[in-house]
């Protein structure tokens, strides 16, 4: 049987660990994480473009960080339809 102090103890536990796990989903629907990727996306695809000497390398860039936002929109009408299928 636990005591008093142990329980505590662990509620306490458990609600750090939910801090932490609120905190780890804020971060992945962040724009803040989305903007780190979309531009780090960017200079690597420049970077690449450049180096194969494609022309307009730092426009071109622009085609996959489109596509990388545009797979981070949740697109609420798709959600709704996947859900009313699956409910």
């Amino acid at each position: 049987m636990l005591t008093q102090a142990e329980i505590e103890q662990e509620l306490q536990a458990i609600k750090e660990r939910n801090r932490r796990v609120e905190a780890d989903k804020a971060w992945e629907v962040s724009w803040s994480r989305r903007l780190f990727i979309a531009l780090g996306t960017y200079f690597i695809a420049a970077l690449w473009l450049m180096l194969i000497q494609n022309t307009n390398p730092w426009l071109n860039a622009f085609v996959p960080v489109a596509g990388y936002l545009l797979s981070t929109l949740s697109l609420p009408f798709v959600k709704r339809w996947w859900l009313w299928r699956k409910l």
